[in-house]
């Protein structure tokens, strides 16, 4: 079996929460809320999660069971576990789950839509981002339009390959226009995106290869003004909190970081 890296909460088949934080001891610490750091403490983590109510659930409740069908878990007790929905408020609400394979990658394909047809702005979070040239590209082509593209990266990482091969990436990306914060103080976990104020995603899909073509992945699209401004007020949060990269600054950065960027990125197929 490939590895399932969704992360869903489901009650009474009615209300669902998901997105990208874990169940651990990380996340139930005092760690994950602390609004001051104190030297040599441990860092908290940064993480965005969504809840959702009406028809959306159902799809997650599907998810769920297909899985646990696959993993030949045993027989459920037997309750409803698809009670009937109604529509709740105005945002309209996709539910994505992507598996392994070319026909399945439908994160990776909503992604790559939503930043290639982008007009306005393009607001990313994520902690492990090492994209395929599609995406890459796609990010690439819409700043030289014109278009707000802005990206919320790790400082601090759990997987600090997966940082270096992000950056190896930086110098081309600058180079464009897309502007790159890198978020201090925390490890980010978030895997979020804000587009033209009015498209945002919350999930579990990571943008790496790993994420992207080896595991069971879900993200929430959720088109909505309203929900977009919170998203947007979250990311402008983290951006305050960030180091802004800038290409002056990234070209004078030492050798030794730029061979250690040219070495993760050799493996960027397994990071």
């Amino acid at each position: 079996m490939h590895p399932d890296h969704r992360k869903i909460l489901i009650i009474d088949g009615k209300v669902a929460i998901m997105g990208g934080i874990n169940i651990s001891s990380i996340y139930s610490s005092s760690l994950s809320s602390r609004s001051e750091i104190k030297k040599g403490e441990p860092l908290p983590w940064r993480d965005t999660d969504v809840q959702i109510e009406g028809t959306a659930v159902a799809e997650l409740q599907k998810l769920f069971l297909d899985t646990w069908q696959k993993q030949k878990g045993p027989e459920l007790s037997k309750r409803n576990y698809f009670p009937d929905l109604k529509q709740q408020g105005n945002a309209l609400v996709r539910v994505i789950g992507s598996t392994p394979g070319q026909r399945n990658r439908i994160t990776f394909i909503a992604y790559v839509a939503a930043i290639t047809f982008a007009e306005h702005s393009i607001h990313i979070t994520n902690p492990y981002f090492v994209p395929d040239s599609q995406i890459l590209n796609a990010l690439i082509d819409a700043a030289k339009r014109g278009v707000d593209v802005k990206l919320v990266l790790p400082t601090n990482s759990d997987a600090p390959m997966a940082s270096y091969a992000a950056q190896y990436n930086y110098a081309e990306l600058l180079q464009s226009g897309v502007k790159i914060f890198e978020r201090r103080h925390a490890f980010l976990h978030a895997k979020t995106a804000v587009i033209d104020g009015v498209w945002s995603t919350v999930g579990s899909t990571n943008m790496d290869y790993w994420s992207l073509l080896n595991e069971d992945e879900v993200n929430a699209v959720i088109l909505s003004r309203e929900f977009a401004i919170e998203m947007e007020k979250m990311f402008n949060n983290d951006i305050k909190e960030s180091n802004h990269i800038t290409l002056e600054e990234w070209k004078e950065r030492p050798l030794i970081p730029r061979l250690r960027e040219w070495f993760a990125h050799l493996f960027i197929h397994w990071l």
